[in-house]
């Protein structure tokens, strides 16, 4: 069995917020491989979120992000189970990141299950065109062209959903994966519930005005 080194259960510890304990065994359980306790805690991360779906989670905050000057504002509203949890700084600061991630990576859907099946349609009919259009899918059988769809699919899920984004403080992991986290930690689910993301000007018609006319005829 590889020696599991304190240096290596503090790294793992760093890389996924986990518990001390969680983290070592996680890496007994791993023979040492790091790359491997990553997966293992994340799947008992999801274990115990998945537990937690059925409970209801009724408290939570509303947090906001203005950035650029006020060009770009956002509301987030952040549910969970216990005014407790919801007071506490671990909370507060999850709502802040989300705020700000949706002020940067512009999601449009919170989770996959809120993206309407026309979209979800349009979507995969323009992913399978582009799939036969190209020279390199010629004569693939249709379940190759099926995969190349799919994945296509989940491409536009990533960049669309937001529980799918790759967060943009870390990359290395997805903002459903940074919920998940926190479930973990706080023992309680944590959902995100709705937000709301506002531009300066978004939506209405620039004015195409001759300003030099403007001018001219208010001088009449």
């Amino acid at each position: 069995m590889a020696e599991i080194t304190a240096a290596a259960v503090k790294q793992l510890r760093e890389k996924t917020g986990a518990g001390m304990m969680e983290c070592k065994n996680a890496l007994v359980e791993a023979g040492g491989n790091e790359e491997k306790a990553v997966d293992i805690l994340r799947e008992r991360g999801l274990a115990s979120a998945k537990k937690r779906e059925g409970r209801i989670a009724a408290e939570g905050i509303v947090g906001s992000y203005i950035h650029m000057g006020g060009k770009v504002g956002v509301l987030v509203e952040l549910n969970c189970e216990t005014d407790f949890v919801a007071r506490g700084d671990e909370f507060q600061q999850l709502v802040k990141d989300i705020a700000m991630h949706v002020a940067a990576a512009e999601p449009r859907y919170v989770s996959r299950e809120d993206v309407p099946a026309e979209v979800i349609e349009k979507e995969r009919d323009i992913a399978r065109k582009k799939a036969l259009n190209d020279p390199k899918n010629a004569n693939k059988p249709e379940h190759v062209i099926d995969k190349i769809v799919d994945g296509m699919l989940n491409k536009f899920y990533e960049e669309t959903v937001l529980v799918d984004q790759q967060f943009v403080k870390a990359p290395e992991k997805t903002v459903g994966e940074l919920v998940t986290e926190k479930v973990s930690k706080t023992g309680e689910r944590i959902a995100v519930r709705r937000f709301t993301r506002y531009k300066m000007g978004e939506g209405l018609e620039r004015r195409a005005d001759d300003f030099g006319g403007e001018v001219a005829s208010m001088l009449q």
